[in-house]
């Protein structure tokens, strides 16, 4: 690893090294905008855990970024089990996928100093990844189109040995064959 780059490691400031009975306790006094981070620094002071004001400040954004990311993630989980909820016939992977996707792109619009840091071959197999799942979903749907098409053919071709000896029953099986392969093929496609 060369000097430019830069291994990202968990933050952990001196607010994070508090006892947790400690840190809630602020997580709390920091939900109350009447108090400001003077008074907070001043607090842990008096409880024995010397805390600077600008360190609670970074701790305080910290935990609204993190918080903030919670909600919007719940939030689109919430609209993607929404989705399906309506469709149940949706591909989960799909799903899965534009999740995910979504994920990535809200990452890349916030963070151009991480991209530019970015190696360029990592760069490279996260797109190859997105473009081998894409191409895998086309080829799994084109591949149940030519099963399912294929297992219609077959049971025609049986149904109609089965029924020769009757034109009339013969005509209708075969229209009623007939309208369920393009129903089946018009939803996979």
């Amino acid at each position: 690893m060369s000097k430019k780059e830069r291994r990202r490691t968990r933050i952990s400031g001196s607010v994070d090294k508090l006892p947790e009975g400690i840190r809630l306790q602020l997580d709390a006094k920091l939900m109350d905008t009447s108090n400001s981070y003077t008074d907070l620094a001043l607090w842990l002071k008096e409880e024995g855990y010397p805390v600077s004001r600008s360190a609670i400040v970074r701790y305080a954004i910290r935990s609204n970024q993190a918080a903030q990311r919670v909600a919007e993630t719940l939030q689109r989980t919430q609209a993607i089990a929404a989705a399906v909820e309506a469709h149940p016939d949706m591909d989960y992977t799909k799903a899965a996928s534009m999740v995910l996707m979504d994920g990535l792109m809200q990452r890349v619009s916030t963070a151009e100093e991480d991209f530019a840091e970015m190696p360029l071959d990592k760069a490279g197999r996260l797109i190859a990844s997105l473009n081998r799942a894409a191409t895998y979903e086309k080829k799994v749907r084109q591949d149940m189109k030519k099963r399912a098409e294929l297992a219609f053919e077959e049971m025609e071709t049986e149904l109609m040995a089965a029924i020769r000896q009757d034109p009339e029953l013969k005509d209708e099986l075969h229209g009623i064959l007939l309208r369920a392969k393009e129903k089946v093929l018009r939803e996979d496609g």
